[in-house]
């Protein structure tokens, strides 16, 4: 079963849309089944990923309104994911969700046909709390969030924690932290250091260790319609997101061992 992680932040322009296609990229050439969903009506990840959504006949707008099912959208792109992509049409679908039951649960309904098809399951949200946001947080096993070291974004990662807190109290108990992902980091700027360091010290283990550097190849690949592993995975963006992968792997495998470990020590226990 996909380990589902929705890659969020309500501030915009920290890295959320590359995140979603390149790590979905690497985790891919693991290799491992992984699915990316876009979210997002601008529909920068369907064409980051050699998409074009001006020619889409079906999107997630039709998944989500219940016009289509998920397994005959989803589409597969160079890199060896699949994607399930978007256009400007999913800011109508949002409007007329509004009037839909059950109108958080939509995406996690379209998703149980495929889910057991991947991995990992990525969805590459709007920067808003909007309603296509919480239908990805109620499908989500985790939230991985991506922020640029500056004031202003610990002021948003606050407020996402406090979303999520709530999210979990109504919609998804079991809804968790993947990690916080450091973006367009600057090592020669005093204060991306110091909100690092801050950061650091303040959540820990959830932040990956993994840090994305600002990087000409990575603000290049989108515009060719390539991961950065597919336009040049050697560069400093291209090792960056290989190192996540990893990591996002290691974590789920103490994961995945922790889970077996408490289950043969309910068995004994019942024994």
């Amino acid at each position: 079963m996909a380990r589902i992680i929705a890659i969020a932040n309500q501030k915009g322009g920290v890295g959320k849309t590359t995140t979603a296609v390149n790590l979905a990229a690497a985790l891919a050439r693991t290799p491992k089944r992984v699915l990316l969903i876009d979210l997002d009506p601008q529909g920068n990840a369907t064409m980051g990923s050699g998409i074009e959504k001006r020619e889409l006949e079906m999107s997630t707008t039709n998944v989500l309104l219940g016009e289509a099912d998920a397994r005959s959208t989803i589409v597969r792109s160079e890199d060896g994911f699949d994607l399930l992509p978007c256009n400007i049409d999913l800011t109508a679908a949002e409007i007329q969700l509004m009037d839909l039951p059950n109108r958080e649960q939509r995406l996690k309904q379209a998703l149980e046909p495929v889910r057991g098809n991947y991995d990992f399951i990525l969805i590459d949200c709007p920067p808003s709390l909007s309603l296509l946001t919480l239908n990805a947080l109620t499908v989500a096993d985790s939230v991985l969030v991506p922020m640029q070291c500056e004031y202003y974004a610990l002021e948003g990662l606050s407020s996402l924690l406090s979303t999520i807190d709530a999210l979990k109290r109504r919609l998804n108990p079991k809804l968790e932290i993947e990690g916080v992902l450091r973006t367009m980091f600057d090592v020669r700027n005093n204060l991306a250091n110091a909100v690092s360091a801050e950061l650091t010290n303040h959540f820990g283990e959830l932040v990956f260790r993994t840090i994305v550097p600002r990087n000409v190849r990575l603000a290049e690949a989108p515009s060719h319609g390539q991961s950065i592993l597919g336009y040049d995975k050697a560069s400093r963006g291209g090792v960056a997101y290989l190192g996540l992968a990893g990591e996002v792997l290691r974590r789920q495998r103490e994961r995945e061992l922790a889970q077996k470990n408490e289950l043969a020590k309910t068995r004994e226990n019942a024994a």
